[in-house]
């Protein structure tokens, strides 16, 4: 299972510039909202309901390691203890906040620094999750836009995209002429190539049609859990908002956001937008809920990530040790 191991580094100060960046966006958008309004629908918000909603996001979370699982198991990857495992899966959650959440390869990279596996062998898990994830999202914003104009839009969008992605990563033929033109890249670029070759060998097993559908289904319980949060917090504030809608607001921003970093900012508007247009919530409500929501599930997330790699360091002291007086350099792998 091993391979030659090269020094691991974690972008450390990158990481925390990411996150305080995010937390002046939730500053600038509470601002917007109007810090008075918002903190007097704070006083009256029942906090329960924040406990609730950070439990269904950990629900989520549990039922994502289960496809984490599944595709290890795919690729042949044995050995790892569970609790190891699920604490790596989890610790991926601290780049979360990265384009497309692609930064979750960091539980790969710390697959690689425990257990010697090369990381563009399962660095693909990545992808074939966020391709799951986006089935299991359009689906759930089907199901809830029976009753709203132009919600089918999103869904055909959604359809289209990972129609298409199916269809690259599909044909052989197709992938490696686009891999083959990236090594014709001269520099750094046209260097990863080989890589890239390796790593399509691991998403075209990931992706083929037996392997899709248990993950894609994983996926429509896990982030069903989500959209529920989003429901459980109006009802913190005495909104009621039908489940269904929530779950066509919180997939359809999802969906729009999937391409900023972490969704940040495009998330957020998307889904005041449809909360004050379709639902009719009063603005420092739906600034308030989504602030929380956002916290619940995206800030949570970073939060337990944290948690997960300290764990896993009291578990293994030798974890990322090589790298950790260069905190400042990128990544490196075998």
């Amino acid at each position: 299972m091993s391979d030659a191991k090269k020094p691991v580094r974690i972008p450390t100060r990158k990481i925390i510039a990411a996150v305080l960046l995010g937390v002046a966006l939730y500053f600038g958008f509470a601002i917007y909202g109007g810090v008075q309004k918002i903190g007097a629908d704070l006083a009256r918000f029942g906090w329960w309901a924040f406990g609730v909603a950070c439990l269904l996001a950990f629900c989520n979370y549990c039922v994502r390691y289960l496809k984490w699982e599944f595709y290890l198991a795919r690729l042949e990857i044995r050995g790892v203890p569970k609790l190891d495992s699920f604490l790596m899966f989890l610790a991926g959650f601290i780049l979360t906040i990265t384009p497309g959440k692609v930064g979750e390869v960091f539980k790969s990279v710390v697959l690689y620094d425990l257990k010697g596996v090369a990381i563009e062998r399962t660095a693909p898990i990545v992808v074939a999750e966020r391709l799951t994830d986006l089935i299991g999202i359009i689906v759930l914003i089907v199901a809830g836009s029976l009753g709203f104009a132009g919600g089918l839009r999103w869904a055909v969008i959604g359809t289209v995209l990972v129609a298409s992605m199916l269809v690259v990563v599909a044909s052989r033929r197709l992938s490696m002429a686009i891999i083959d033109l990236v090594e014709r890249v001269p520099g750094p670029i046209g260097r990863v190539a080989p890589k890239l070759r390796h790593a399509y060998e691991s998403l075209s097993i990931l992706v083929a049609p037996k392997n899709l559908l248990l993950p894609a289904g994983l996926s429509i319980v896990a982030w069903s859990f989500e959209c529920l949060a989003l429901w459980i917090v109006l009802k913190g504030f005495d909104v009621d908002v039908n489940a269904l809608a929530c779950a066509f607001f919180y997939a359809t921003a999802t969906l729009a956001g999937a391409l900023a970093p972490g969704g940040l900012g495009v998330t957020e508007g998307t889904l005041q937008a449809q909360l004050v247009e379709l639902a009719h919530v009063a603005k420092g409500e739906s600034v308030a809920a989504i602030l929380l929501v956002r916290f619940a599930t995206l800030w949570f997330a970073v939060a337990v990530g944290f948690l997960a790699l300290a764990i896993l360091r009291r578990r293994h002291p030798t974890l990322f040790a090589a790298g950790s007086a260069q905190d400042d350099a990128p990544l490196t792998y075998a």
